[in-house]
């Protein structure tokens, strides 16, 4: 079996180089996968949020009476929710 000190400098060099390169795109690497994970595809409006564009379609007549009635107990629900986890979304 060959020792690391039998290898020409040149071979030597060139194996350090490579391990090198492999060593700084696998940090590249981590780090780019780090930053994709942390960050959000898209955040989602609240629930205040929500009722209030239905509240503007329903005053514009976009949303019937009963449409939004239904929307608003449904967000209502959501809304309490919401405060009694302590405004954290579920």
């Amino acid at each position: 079996m060959a020792r690391l000190s039998d290898l020409p400098l040149e071979d030597l060099v060139r194996w350090v180089l490579w391990i090198a390169v492999l060593a700084i795109l696998s940090a590249i690497g981590t780090y780019v996968a780090g930053k994709l994970r942390t960050k959000p595809l898209q955040q989602e409006p609240g629930v205040g949020e929500l009722l209030t564009k239905f509240r503007e379609m329903h005053s514009q007549g976009v949303l019937s009476d009963a449409e939004f009635r239904t929307i608003k107990t449904t967000l209502a629900t959501q809304l309490q929710g919401e405060l009694k986890a302590g405004g954290k979304k579920a």
